[in-house]
């Protein structure tokens, strides 16, 4: 079997493994949180330490990760840039995990927050120095780029204040209100991305 195929069969198990945990396990799991106590939830099979809880809250980025890998080797990328990007964000994964025992640290909030808007205004800038040597239906794509950056970080904003609600002591008590319009940006974001790629794609193909 050629890389190429490795590499495509890699892809469409991890979609596959991504939309099976993403999607029909979020059905089931929301359904037992919602209707079930915590001491009733871990006398079923999505039990909170349980394996099958497990793979479905590690579920969505295992997935990504084998078909990131995957589309690298269909793209033709070296088998060592491959295992690069599955090693390194499996560290990275792990490290987060790793933090997560530490309990709450406030200041890395604010680090943060301040690096997250950094690379925000440092990318837009150099978005635009491409953007000035674009033609045609290129623009089009690189300004749909734009609109999905800005969403994902006014995304990124909401999250950050939601996150840090229950840990804010002017806070302490009140009931968190329902992140929709969280998931709104988000989706918002993802789409005009996704847009300005498939954008791109038609691009090349003309």
């Amino acid at each position: 079997m050629t890389k190429q195929k490795v590499g495509l069969v890699l892809f469409w198990i991890g979609v596959i493994w991504a939309i099976l945990w993403g999607v029909v396990g979020s059905i089931f799991v929301s359904s037992a949180m919602n209707s079930l106590t915590m001491d009733e939830l871990n006398q079923t099979i999505w039990a909170l330490t349980g394996p099958l809880m497990m793979l479905w809250v590690y579920g969505v980025p295992l997935g990504a990760l084998v078909a990131g890998i995957g589309l690298l080797l269909y793209s033709g990328a070296k088998g060592a840039t491959a295992w690069k990007f599955g090693i390194g964000i499996v560290l990275a994964v792990i490290i987060g995990m790793i933090a997560m025992m530490f309990g709450h640290f406030p200041p890395l909030f604010g680090i943060g927050g301040t690096l997250i808007l950094m690379f925000f205004i440092g990318i837009i800038w150099l978005w635009a120095k491409e953007r000035v040597a674009l033609k045609g239906s290129s623009t089009t794509a690189a300004d749909l780029k734009l609109v999905g950056y800005v969403f994902m970080l006014i995304g990124a904003w909401f999250i950050c204040g939601m996150a840090g609600q229950p840990f804010l002591k002017a806070l302490e008590g009140q009931a968190p209100s329902s992140p929709v319009h969280v998931m709104i940006f988000l989706v918002l974001g993802w789409l005009f991305l996704y847009l300005s790629h498939y954008k791109s794609a038609q691009a090349m193909r003309k």
